[in-house]
């Protein structure tokens, strides 16, 4: 259990450290200050976890340091939700999923917010599809966790400031632990409640 949050926070602060994108601050601060903006907003375990993993599937890849440069959607939210699915269930993996889906759906809903993305942010739009269609729209307010996805796409925007301080590693891996234990414990009491059913 401790061995998985270990590897992600280890993927966080080694490869992490490098450049996020065009953006002025490196994946692993901009993992930090959205799980920090997270925390200030009183989420529950499970977001706070999906906020600071959201983009791990940048790390994952080998497309480079600034993929969407090169004109290269790297699809980083559904490799990030398959690493994460088996260890903390969908309540963590599906906002990481939708995230993406969340700033197309926020873009096309809410002209303030196509103004508030960075130029890079703007960049990638284009590269995953631009804003959503009006029958995409109706589809993304339907599935369970859109709610969760569009509350990490604004800290998102707002966690690219160099320099800004914020609580750190240990911090964090406690937060983890405890997604993962709370899973842990939910898919054991369902497996009991299925096996008692037999």
């Amino acid at each position: 259990m401790n061995g998985v949050v270990d590897r992600l926070l280890d993927l966080l602060t080694t490869t992490g450290i490098r450049q996020y994108g065009e953006e002025q601050v490196s994946q692993c601060e901009h993992a930090f200050q959205c799980a920090f903006l997270a925390e200030r907003d009183g989420a529950p375990v499970t977001l706070l976890s999906a906020a600071l993993l959201h983009n791990i599937g940048h790390l994952l890849d080998d497309a480079g340091d600034r993929p969407a440069l090169g004109g290269i959607d790297d699809q980083h939210e559904e490799l990030g939700a398959r690493l994460l699915l088996d260890a903390f269930g969908a309540a963590v993996a599906e906002p990481v999923r939708l995230h993406v889906a969340a700033k197309r759906y926020l873009c096309a809903t809410d002209f303030d917010y196509f103004g508030r993305l960075s130029a890079a942010s703007q960049r990638s739009l284009e590269l995953q599809g631009g804003p959503f269609t009006a029958a995409k729209v109706a589809a993304f307010d339907a599935p369970p966790y859109a709610g969760q996805a569009i509350r990490i796409r604004l800290w998102d925007e707002a966690a690219k400031l160099p320099g800004c301080e914020t609580p750190r590693v240990e911090h964090c891996r406690a937060m983890l632990i405890s997604a993962v234990r709370d899973y842990a414990a939910s898919a054991a009491a369902a497996t009991g409640l299925d096996n008692g059913s037999l």
